[in-house]
């Protein structure tokens, strides 16, 4: 495993004019997870004035590592600016200053990992596969490997109520549950476009189970040109139901012509990370 710092005209090597890193980031590559038994790169985002203090930050957990940061790896080649993003509302105190995880996903396994449950999703020709449904062990290596490896290379504030996860569509769907299954781990999500159609929706099922509201801040949103966006709307009122109050610990956004697209998430992160961490 390696940890290299990545800045602005200090960037990994071999890099091309295209890579789009912004601050003080560093890359943990080829982390090892025995929960999962593969690897993946990290990325690392550091605040403003992180090297300057001896202060510690509250960590944001993100799905979909690589296409956060660097349009190099993103997804069609777009980013979602978070690094750009988050240095501009830390400098302009619009955000808490926060370190930034990227956890790149795990290529052809990434339903596999994301999903909660052995669902079926279809691949390419019409078909059918069905997934191992592998969030809580995905989940246990965020909790039980990674996490306690970044606090302890890096100045955190290791509590739950410190300490978020993130991430789109079955990004999305991962980082509710996550909230759900490790609460005393995670306590502030963003569900951004959620896959709530997985498994039949087997999310309200989980919302069903719930005796009250647990202790978790969540962002929820959906663009309304997304296929099935109403499913957010059902969402956020299982959601009221059980407890969650809109304002400080829950807020949900539908975004009208918003599609189902990285610029799309790219658009709104800013609102998301001012709600999860505000000045």
């Amino acid at each position: 495993m390696i940890c290299n710092p990545v800045r602005a005209g200090d960037l990994l090597r071999p890099m091309s004019d295209e890579h789009t890193l912004t601050g003080d980031i560093r890359r943990h590559a080829d982390f090892p997870s025995k929960a999962l038994g593969n690897r993946r790169d990290v990325l690392v985002y550091l605040p403003p004035g992180y090297r300057r203090s001896r202060q510690r930050y509250p960590v944001f957990y993100m799905h979909d590592g690589q296409n956060l940061f660097d349009r190099a790896t993103a997804y069609g080649g777009v980013e979602w600016e978070v690094d750009e993003t988050a240095e501009q509302l830390i400098r302009a105190g619009q955000m808490q200053p926060a370190i930034i995880v990227g956890i790149a996903n795990a290529g052809a396994a990434r339903i596999d990992e994301y999903a909660p449950t052995p669902g079926f999703y279809e691949i390419g020709g019409g078909g059918k596969q069905r997934s191992l449904g592998l969030a809580q062990k995905y989940g246990k290596f965020l909790s039980e490997e990674l996490k306690p490896f970044i606090d302890a290379h890096y100045r955190t504030k290791p509590e739950a109520e410190f300490t978020g996860t993130g991430g789109s569509s079955m990004g999305g769907l991962v980082s509710i549950c996550l909230g759900l299954y490790f609460p005393k781990v995670f306590t502030r999500l963003a569900v951004m476009s959620p896959s709530i159609w997985w498994d039949d929706a087997v999310l309200f099922k989980y919302i069903d189970g719930l005796k009250r509201a647990l202790p978790l801040k969540i962002w929820l949103d959906t663009g309304m040109d997304e296929p099935g966006w109403n499913r957010a709307r059902v969402l956020r009122d299982c959601l009221l139901e059980k407890g969650w109050r809109m304002g400080e610990t829950f807020r949900y956004q539908e975004v009208p012509g918003a599609k189902h697209t990285e610029s799309a998430w790219a658009a709104r992160i800013d609102q998301v990370l001012k709600f999860l961490f505000p000045a």
